[in-house]
């Protein structure tokens, strides 16, 4: 069992009830999934880098990559509809704790001149999204066999009702918040 579960069982959930005086243990937020996501922009002119972008992000989360198809054409992008354009993990469970962990302790130390994460990307309802800037921070991506450095997004999504219930989640859980 990842250490992160037991982290959220034992220290998180009996702080969160406290804090926010939720009368059950069953009212407290919790992390539902974390979805990753990566836009392939050059995907006209190297068509093997979506396989490439799947590959990595495979890696980096444990599971394997979805496609990503674009929903409508779009002229201005020479973007046409049922064209790739991208791929997505969804993870959950232990996978989504070990992912959360190992982003939280491993990666985001590794990133150049980090000062936190900016706590103001909250959607109102108690999501979360933050922007990575290139794959290399994750330790399962080795330097030389990188043959474009990409980015991308990371959602994590939860039950709590409020941005104020879901920073006070994340930040228990480990999450570098940048002070204000």
């Amino acid at each position: 069992m990842p250490r992160m579960l037991d982290k959220y069982r034992n220290e998180v959930v009996p702080a969160l009830q406290a804090k926010f005086e939720y009368k059950n243990p069953m009212q407290v937020p919790k992390l539902v999934k974390v979805v990753l996501n990566a836009g392939i922009g050059d995907i006209k002119d190297n068509p093997k880098a979506i396989e490439t972008a799947a590959n990595e992000m495979a890696a980096i989360s444990g599971q394997k990559a979805v496609i990503t198809k674009a929903k409508k054409s779009v002229a201005a992008f020479k973007l046409r509809e049922g064209m790739t354009v991208g791929c997505k993990v969804t993870l959950r469970g232990n996978r989504m704790y070990e992912f959360v962990d190992k982003l939280f302790n491993v990666a985001l130390p590794r990133v150049r001149d980090f000062r936190g994460i900016n706590p103001n990307s909250f959607d109102g309802r108690g999501n979360f999204t933050m922007g990575i800037k290139e794959q290399l921070i994750f330790p399962e991506i080795e330097y030389d066999k990188v043959d474009k450095i990409r980015g991308m997004d990371i959602t994590f999504v939860t039950t709590a009702k409020t941005d104020e219930e879901a920073k006070e989640l994340l930040s228990l859980l480990g999450m570098p918040f940048r002070k204000s």
